[in-house]
């Protein structure tokens, strides 16, 4: 199956509202668009939303940084968490199956939505 252009670009396009818009979660939107809406395989399509995070997060950092500074003093800590993190997420995707990433991806938004309802 090929997989369509337009519906990638829409894709990205999505998942970079949600980055700027909400500082995170572009990946939790992609993942969905591309293995339902543009046919993506499973993996694939978790290991292309990895891929988008740095270059998605550096325009959302540069429009963000036009209009106001930003705290990099306040992130340290959570960049040198998230570096760890990430390496060790990295390592065990290679060991997890597509369908135990797409239970975890689910729940993580599942927790995250009722966190951020319950406020």
């Amino acid at each position: 199956m090929e997989i369509s252009k337009t519906r990638s670009a829409l894709s990205g396009a999505a998942a970079g509202l949600i980055n700027g818009l909400l500082g995170a979660g572009g990946g939790m939107v992609l993942v969905p668009l591309l293995v339902g809406w543009c046919g993506l395989e499973d993996k694939k399509a978790f290991a292309t939303a990895i891929s988008i995070i740095l270059p998605l997060s550096l325009t959302s950092i540069a429009v963000f940084a036009m209009r106001e500074p930003l705290p990099f003093g306040e992130a340290w800590p959570y960049l040198l968490g998230g570096v760890i993190g990430g390496g060790l997420g990295g390592l065990l995707f290679k060991k997890m199956t597509a369908n135990v990433l797409h239970k975890l991806l689910g729940a993580v938004i599942l927790w995250g939505g009722v966190q951020l309802l319950m406020r």
